[in-house]
């Protein structure tokens, strides 16, 4: 027994904590978003060495345009734009220790959306403190993905929420007419249950005479 464990415990181990590891990935949220709106937008960068984390780029997706972002204590704010003004890219860099081990850090920036459907990538880079930095670049269900925000008209949004609550109706409807039926059977029920005791007692007072 005492063999099994020390050959199975530390493969345990080592699953949870490379299943921990691979799913601690730079997001961007909301998931999903409309054409044309102005999105508040939260990418939460986790650290995965046992180095700090001392700064953080984002890359604006195709079509969207930064206007604006939230100070965060302990981090200055810069940006890059192209000939027409626009936000290429933006940067959070640490001015003390940065996000620690174990730790995560959230960064929030208003953007407004393009006016056709789209899936935004946001292409991000991680610079640790000993010097090396995580692309986070790839394509979904790569090693190091970006995140992305699937953008859809708000037609598409106003269809799907009417389908759910038509669903959400229907179902409603469903079980009224259970609990109707159900309430229609219950005097019947009633009703044969004291029939059946009022025979019984028949056959009983006459087994008395």
């Amino acid at each position: 027994m005492i063999k099994f464990f020390k050959l199975v415990l530390p493969t345990v181990l080592g699953l949870f904590l490379f299943s921990s590891v691979a799913s601690a990935h730079v997001t961007v949220t909301p998931k999903t978003s409309t054409t044309g709106a102005w999105e508040t937008y939260t990418v939460k960068v986790p650290v995965e060495k046992e180095v700090p984390t001392t700064k953080f780029t984002l890359k604006t997706p195709m079509g969207v345009e930064i206007m604006s972002y939230q100070p965060v204590p302990g981090w200055n704010f810069t940006s890059d734009k192209d000939s027409k003004g626009n936000v290429t890219s933006i940067t959070f860099d640490a001015t003390g220790q940065g996000i620690l081990p174990g730790q995560f850090q959230q960064f929030t920036f208003v953007g407004k959306n393009p006016e056709n459907a789209t899936k935004a990538a946001w292409d991000a880079f991680q610079y640790y403190k000993d010097g090396s930095v995580v692309e986070w670049t790839g394509e979904e269900g790569s090693k190091l993905p970006h995140s992305i925000t699937d953008i859809v008209s708000a037609s598409t949004v106003a269809q799907h929420d009417m389908k759910n609550m038509n669903q959400t109706t229907e179902n409603s409807k469903k079980v009224a007419t259970k609990t109707e039926q159900k309430s229609d059977s219950l005097p019947l029920i009633v009703s044969g249950v004291a029939l059946l005791l009022s025979i019984v007692a028949i056959v009983l007072a006459l087994r008395k005479k």
